[in-house]
């Protein structure tokens, strides 16, 4: 596979946070001095040399303030992403479970139908065997384009690869504060001292891009009621986060995200919302979860009820929540083969408008993927959204304000000029081309010799 010329990593592994080989085995040692104390007197200096570098290493991991760990870091297996050959007459897509154009046109196919016409195949990542699910989240693909969650895609420019960024889709949905039903929460007040859940993914070969939503969401909740991170106790929850190298979760050929769904039941999956099971058996008292989404899945239990909804004040700015969703490519595809992305900004423009004139069948394929309740709930939830993929000023503000949260909070390392991420260009050309096509099929179709913008001596009027 070529190497990308921007790449700023030429092997993507996952850094180990697990103990080491040696600490493993002074651990399993010093179980065996603890079980058998006789062993201590045969070894004499050995055991105390074992026991005291034992609790050395026990000791040493970093402590935060005002935060807690429920569990100890489990031990985590090394993570390799693989990709198939890099293959330019091959472009693959992929999407999060969000509101996007992408979402529609997966059941649509006229994304294929615009890459067709310029002899390209155009295929779900996860179709090739070669491709496990780790390219959707650091994009080592160079064919690949991604439309879905913002954090991911910024820990991407930021730290690993250059890519572009070509649209985006916002959808008001910045958070809510999940409580037990019958507990005595009815205000962010109500927590003051209690445990609110922080999550930790273990799986560091990816972005924690739930971490970072659920750190952003809380820290605005508790600013709007004058409040604090002092004023809570922040419990922190490691979870596995493996799912993806699940063998079942890697069996191809994928052919639609959709399909994705037949071997998870993703609106009931757990998985998705690892503190749930805190907050309900009394670990902690609060949880930060998503509004619409997982919040309306989460009340119908009858079990939890929320305190806070970010999405129903009218400062848009606290509801920057993992989106907008945003369309990046790699930047080699955006200057070597520009053909590539032209296509595909082509078909989310056409697919964003069939969406906007049709948004109850949008709803009723969106329900099959994405977090809503139901068809009808998903439809409340999309209503208002513009589909069409757009790069203007107040997207490429949350853009913006994403990106500095995760800059100043320690989840990107790297700065970067969301203007200058912007390639606004490809949307641009493709909205024009459309028009141009629009206007060539209604005006010149019925002209015995066709015609075009472009043609001569013809009266328009």
């Amino acid at each position: 596979m070529a190497k990308s010329k921007s790449s700023k990593r030429s092997k993507v592994e996952e850094s180990s946070s697990a103990p080491t080989a040696l600490t493993d085995g002074l651990a399993l040692i010093a179980e065996l001095l603890a079980a058998k104390p006789h062993l201590k007197d045969e070894l004499g200096e050995i055991a105390e040399l074992v026991a005291g570098k034992h609790a050395k290493e026990k000791t040493s991991a970093p402590k935060t303030k005002g935060k807690k760990s429920t569990s100890a870091q489990s031990k985590s297996k090394k993570r390799i992403s693989t990709t198939a050959p890099l293959n330019w007459k091959e472009v693959w897509y992929t999407n999060c479970p969000m509101i996007s154009a992408n979402n529609v046109d997966q059941e649509l196919g006229w994304c294929r139908e615009e890459f067709k016409k310029i002899g390209v195949e155009y295929d779900y990542f996860r179709h090739s065997p070669l491709n496990n699910w780790y390219p959707h989240y650091i994009h080592n693909l160079d064919n690949l384009i991604r439309f879905g969650g913002l954090n991911p895609a910024i820990d991407v420019h930021a730290d690993l690869r250059r890519t572009r960024l070509l649209g985006a889709t916002w959808v008001h949905e910045g958070g809510c504060m999940a409580v037990r039903a019958r507990d005595p929460f009815f205000r962010m007040k109500d927590l003051k001292g209690k445990k609110i859940a922080l999550s930790k993914s273990l799986n560091t070969i990816k972005n924690d891009w739930w971490r970072v939503q659920e750190h952003m969401g809380i820290e605005a909740m508790l600013k709007l009621n004058d409040m604090s991170m002092d004023d809570i106790e922040l419990v922190e929850f490691p979870y596995p986060d493996d799912w993806y190298d699940d063998p079942k979760m890697l069996v191809p050929p994928i052919n639609n995200p959709s399909e994705t769904w037949l071997r998870r039941d993703h609106k009931h999956d757990l998985a998705f919302r690892p503190e749930e099971t805190a907050l309900l058996d009394g670990t902690v008292d609060a949880i930060y979860t998503q509004s619409k989404v997982f919040q309306h899945l989460q009340e119908a239990t009858g079990n939890i009820k929320m305190i806070e909804d970010l999405s129903r004040y009218p400062d848009w700015t606290v509801q920057v929540a993992n989106t907008p969703a945003v369309i990046t490519c790699t930047e080699v595809m955006a200057e070597e083969h520009p053909e590539l992305v032209l296509a595909y900004m082509k078909a989310m423009i056409k697919v964003g408008r069939w969406a906007n004139a049709h948004k109850r069948a949008a709803a009723v394929i969106l329900n099959r993927q994405t977090f809503y309740l139901d068809a009808e709930d998903t439809y409340q939830g999309i209503k208002h959204v513009d589909m069409v993929p757009s790069l203007d000023a107040q997207n490429l503000q949350c853009i913006d304000i994403g990106k500095d949260f995760m800059l100043s909070h320690g989840y990107i390392k790297n700065d970067f000029d969301v203007n200058e991420w912007a390639a606004p260009k490809f949307l641009e050309k493709a909205a024009t081309e459309l028009l141009v096509e629009e206007w060539q099929a209604k005006s010149w179709s019925k002209l015995p010799e066709g015609g075009g913008l472009e043609a001569e001596g013809t009266r328009l009027g």
